[in-house]
């Protein structure tokens, strides 16, 4: 599982942060035949085509109101990704991705790391969960108002 090369705590949960919605983390940790870390990157992808979509067409179109969500949930599962590595046991760190190597004590970088990862992906979600809450109430209000007339 290793690969010869030492595997930081650290710098998997930073690229957590920075590049976990297109599956980097899952790359640096397994390698580019991680078939989870290609499929990161398409609730990303299908999210960002949303956000085009709602750009191009307004608020009204649905379609973009079905996609957006999967951004928020796919970046929200990638800062889950991030503080489950940065608050992972320096031990049990290096015996899952540093077998045969010296138990490296992680610095403050992890938990620094965690702390933007649980603002951000706390961000994330509510702002879906919220957005998804609007769109389909406002639906359900449009809906009303063409049964009424």
């Amino acid at each position: 599982m290793s690969g010869g090369h030492y595997k930081s705590k650290t710098l998997a949960t930073w690229i957590a942060v920075i590049g976990g919605g297109v599956g980097l983390h899952r790359f640096y940790l397994n390698g580019f035949r991680d078939v989870w870390g290609w499929l990161h990157g398409v609730p990303t992808l299908i999210g960002l085509y949303g956000v085009q979509r709602m750009i191009d067409f307004g608020q009204d179109d649905m379609l973009a109101w079905a996609l957006i969500p999967l951004l928020g949930f796919a970046l929200a599962a990638a800062m889950l990704a991030a503080i489950v590595y940065g608050l992972t046991p320096d031990e049990k760190w290096d015996h899952l991705h540093n077998p045969g190597a010296a138990v490296q004590a992680t610095g403050w970088g992890a938990v620094l790391g965690v702390i933007l990862a649980l603002l951000l992906g706390a961000t994330a979600l509510m702002a879906t969960v919220a957005f998804s809450g609007q769109r389909y109430f406002e639906y359900q209000v449009e809906q009303g108002r063409k049964i009424s007339q």
